[in-house]
């Protein structure tokens, strides 16, 4: 997971946690070699919904934004759910990635685009008030009090995230680990100007929303035994 130098809340640091794990399987690789390319988010200039996709209406095409996708399945969902939108997601682990591109493929998904590597360097390219979501579904929780700052759910990306929404634009989150959400609670709350938290009693944080598919990491956390809390806020 990306995060910000240690004692430097506006600056992008270097990717943190694993990039590669299992060898992948021969059909994997060919669709990272060949697929990928395709749909790659461009390496650098501004990551926009028409420089991505060109225009689905004339008003444009609203634009969301996965941070850390996993292996896909909360996009891939949504992008088959919303088919006149536009989804950015960007993911370090490979294998996640690979995973992904097997939905695209199998789903004939055409409104997605992918980076392998930095969501923040991806984020930072895109224009203030561009996107209608923001996703960061079960982050890395880097739970020892000395790694805090390595927890994307800081000052820093959440200012961020709060420049890339447009008003009225939503930011969703969901962790299964208690440490982590009181953190990201605390911080959210630092930022109270720039969010409005869609609640109403428990039922808001403890039932997933309509539109907000479950993930294998939340299936994996529930087989645990943990609570999975869910949380919306609207940009202001």
């Amino acid at each position: 997971m990306t995060a910000f130098k240690e004692g430097d809340p506006t600056t992008l640091n270097r990717l943190y946690g694993r990039s590669v794990g299992k060898p992948l399987r021969a059909a994997q690789q060919e669709l990272v070699d060949k697929l990928l390319p395709q749909i790659a988010v461009p390496e650098d200039g501004e990551v926009t919904a028409e420089r991505l996709f060109g225009h689905a209406k004339e008003e444009g095409r609203p634009l969301h934004f996965e941070i850390g996708f996993g292996s896909g399945e909360h996009m891939a969902d949504r992008a088959d759910m919303l088919p006149d939108h536009g989804f950015v997601g960007a993911e370090p682990f490979l294998n996640g990635v690979a995973g992904a591109l097997v939905h695209v493929r199998d789903r004939q998904l055409a409104n997605i685009r992918l980076h392998h590597g930095d969501a923040l360097e991806v984020l930072a390219r895109i224009p203030d008030g561009a996107l209608s979501f923001v996703y960061l579904l079960h982050p890395d929780p880097w739970p020892k009090a000395r790694h805090a700052k390595r927890r994307m759910m800081n000052d820093g990306p959440v200012e961020l995230i709060a420049a890339k929404l447009k008003p009225g634009g939503e930011f969703r989150f969901g962790t299964d680990h208690p440490v982590y959400l009181r953190h990201a609670l605390a911080v959210m709350r630092r930022h109270s100007d720039s969010f409005e938290w869609l609640v109403e009693g428990r039922r808001s944080w403890e039932t997933r929303p309509g539109g907000w598919s479950a993930t294998r990491y939340e299936a994996k956390a529930r087989k645990q035994g943990h609570e999975v809390w869910y949380f919306r806020y609207r940009r202001i």
